[in-house]
């Protein structure tokens, strides 16, 4: 799709948030959404593939990566306010491109059981994620062959893939140097980030998804993402940002909606290491329940059940993660540093009446993650372990000795935290007392549900287990606590999936999922 372009629009620099643009979020970047999409008409809800670099509304623009329940729930909640802003969806198949361009080309959510309450919202547009290779460490282009037929050539795999790893350091560096000041990295196309191509004389091919999928390389965007909420499960988050990394940069903003701790640290160390270039980060807890039972997405993958009402608690995070005492800095005017785009999305999402977003200091919101944490790291293994629902695990001393038991480590972790140092009473909040006293309230309040984890370890999917329980074993290894209550659990978490997928795979497919791993 070429570019079109514009001429007028204000650079960051120029940027005022005048009158704190509480009434209207788009003010923070001196642009207003509702004029912006009167410039730019919508043409027909989702016609387009993917939005142009350029577009005078872009900087208003929402990215969305991750279109599970709860992504759905949270796009279609931000097209009902008020002069909406602009949302681009994130598909990770093409199978899903596929069906929302001969679907309807909108997000139906119904508000808990009943079939009568449906609301159908449409205006987005939707662009296809490039397929991201990883092979012995190294992350292959589109074109790029793949380590293993080049072995025989250059030698064996993993030389091969160290070779590949030093071409693309200092293709990296060589593209810094040759741009420093002069034009936005991230619009850098994918390929030029892996050179892997100059290993081999052979010329290079497209792999085989866009081989059997011609049309895909057309939804595929490489514009600049300035706001990104994502919602993907914690162990497809690097995967996932792999493939749109070159498209965010130190102005971007990233709202994470996911459970677990450990993602962000990850991330740091994994795909932005550089401080200097690193986006602004988000963090959100959300409290709030939504479910596609498996026969309507087969027909309808863009449908979700708002199941439980609930909240999301946000904060932006420091780039520098959290330092021991960190709680000075968060006075009156601790909002003060933040960028553009991390204000613009903290208010699109707070004056989102459906989602109740409210924002809280950094310090705070990590102890309701560890709150969070905590209930998580009982319900969830528990109930995937036994195969049954979350009321299960009430009135059953066994059962109530192996809670304890978990929790005796976990809140001697968390209270030993160097982050919350210093900090009135958390001794008391993250007693194991208390925590059981929360982990029981969850479960009478959610007795007839499935947790999460359960739901993926009868599907056979990679579950979030290790941002869970295994966040709190590696915290505790830090601190000299050895978690082996935790570290079984987990273990035994582990081994189920693995059994479940294997029984996956030998099952007979008897109808076509729009779901379904290609």
């Amino acid at each position: 799709m070429e570019a079109q372009t514009t001429g007028g629009k204000p650079t960051w620099d120029e940027v005022r948030d005048k009158d704190g643009g509480m009434d209207n979020p788009n003010d923070v970047l001196g642009i207003d959404a509702g004029k912006a999409s009167q410039a730019n008409p919508p043409e027909s809800a989702g016609s387009r593939y993917a939005t142009r670099p350029d577009e005078i509304g872009d900087r208003t623009r929402i990215h969305l990566l991750g279109t599970g329940a709860i992504g759905k729930l949270v796009a279609h909640s931000l097209r009902g306010v008020p002069n909406p802003p602009p949302i681009t969806l994130i598909l990770h198949r093409y199978r899903l491109l596929e069906a929302w361009q001969k679907g309807k080309k909108v997000i139906t959510i119904q508000d808990g059981n009943d079939e009568n309450i449906k609301v159908a919202r449409g205006g987005f547009d939707v662009e296809l994620m490039a397929e991201v290779r990883q092979q012995h460490g190294v992350t292959l282009s589109k074109t790029s062959p793949d380590v293993y037929d080049l072995a025989g050539e250059e030698g064996r795999p993993h030389e091969v893939a160290e070779q590949m790893k030093a071409l693309q350091q200092q293709e990296a560096e060589e593209r810094v140097a040759s741009q420093a000041g002069l034009k936005d990295p991230r619009t850098t196309a994918p390929d030029a980030r892996n050179p892997s191509e100059r290993t081999s004389s052979t010329p290079a091919k497209p792999h085989r998804y866009y081989q059997r999928y011609p049309q895909a390389a057309r939804a595929i965007s490489s514009s600049a993402i300035d706001n990104l909420i994502v919602t993907v499960k914690a162990p497809q988050t690097i995967a996932a940002l792999s493939a749109i990394a070159h498209r965010l940069n130190q102005t971007s903003t990233i709202c994470f909606l996911q459970n677990g701790l450990g993602i962000v640290d990850e991330m740091n160390d994994k795909l932005f290491p550089d401080i200097a270039t690193r986006p602004n980060y988000i963090q959100g807890v959300i409290t709030h329940g939504a479910n596609t039972p498996p026969h309507i997405a087969d027909r309808d993958p863009f449908f979700a059940i708002h199941a439980g009402h609930g909240t999301i608690a946000l904060s932006p995070l420091p780039k520098a993660g959290f330092q021991q005492s960190s709680t000075p800095s968060e006075g009156k005017n601790w909002g003060a540093e933040l960028s553009p785009t991390t204000r613009y999305l903290m208010r699109a999402l707070t004056r989102t009446p459906v989602l109740c977003a409210v924002g809280f200091t950094p310090t705070e919101l990590l102890q309701q993650q560890l709150e969070k944490l905590a209930v998580n790291s009982v319900l969830n293994p528990l109930t995937a372990v036994l195969d049954a629902r979350n009321g299960s695990l009430l009135y059953n001393l066994a059962l109530t000795r192996t809670m304890r038991m978990l929790l005796a480590e976990t809140s001697l972790v968390m209270r030993s935290l160097p982050e919350l140092q210093n900090i009135p009473n958390v001794n008391q909040r993250f007693s194991a007392e208390r925590l059981e006293h929360l982990v029981v309230g969850v479960a009478n309040r959610t007795q007839d549900n499935i947790s999460s984890m359960l739901a993926d370890v009868r599907a056979g999917r990679r579950t979030e287990i290790d941002y869970i329980n295994g966040y709190i074993v590696r915290r505790g290894e830090e601190l000299g606590i050895k978690c082996v209550v935790n570290y079984a659990i987990m273990q035994t978490v582990l081994g189920k999936a693995l059994m479940t997928n294997r029984e996956a795979r030998d099952a007979v497919p008897m109808e076509r999922d729009l779901n379904a791993e290609t």
